[in-house]
């Protein structure tokens, strides 16, 4: 194995990144580890950060987070590395998520697309900026923001600036359900078809 190799595995064991972050919830309710790919990752020890770049995903039981770069930043771990030492403090517990470009965060019971989202565990959110696209069902909803509880999927739609400086407005087109259990259609009365 080259030295490269090696410095970027010891790395990613520093950060934790093979065993996945430990509290993390993309998916609500699931203690699944989260599996992200990519064309390309970088660790950063000094920061406790790992960029994927390049059509990065990552998907936890049946929840996807996609977008061009995903930043994911773990606690650092207190008194795990000695001062001037080459190791590292990152522990494999995630702080928050950065997802630039391009993003979609697909759940069961809805999709949404925007420019950018951050995932914060602390707090148990999913904020998605940009041109905001929610989709449920064949219910739609746009705006320029949109925060997501994800223990509970409650999702709250923001408006933001609109042209001329005036604020633009949440839009929702939302289609009534339609019924399985109709009677059927019976034909209308009229003249007979039979000869007299």
């Amino acid at each position: 194995m080259n030295k490269r190799w090696m410095a970027l595995a010891g790395g990613l064991a520093a950060l934790g990144v093979a065993a996945g972050p430990a509290s993390a919830q993309l998916a609500a309710h699931s203690s699944a580890p989260i599996d992200v790919t990519a064309d390309e990752l970088e660790v950063v020890n000094g920061q406790c950060l790992a960029t994927y770049k390049g059509a990065a995903e990552a998907l936890q039981d049946t929840t996807r987070l996609r977008s061009d770069i995903l930043k994911i930043f773990y606690k650092p771990t207190p008194g795990a590395a000695k001062p001037g030492g080459t190791g590292s403090n990152c522990g494999n517990e995630l702080s928050h998520m950065e997802a630039i470009g391009q993003v979609y965060y697909v759940t069961p019971e809805r999709r949404v697309h925007g420019d950018n989202a951050v995932y914060d565990q602390a707090s148990d959110t999913m904020i998605i900026t940009g041109d905001v696209i929610a989709i449920n069902g064949q219910d739609v909803a746009r705006g320029a923001r949109m925060v997501i509880k994800v223990s509970t999927n409650d999702g709250r739609m923001e408006s933001g600036p609109g042209a001329k400086g005036k604020p633009s407005r949440v839009r929702t087109v939302i289609y009534p359900k339609q019924q399985d259990d109709k009677p059927a259609k019976t034909p209308p009365a009229g003249p007979s078809a039979a000869p007299h």
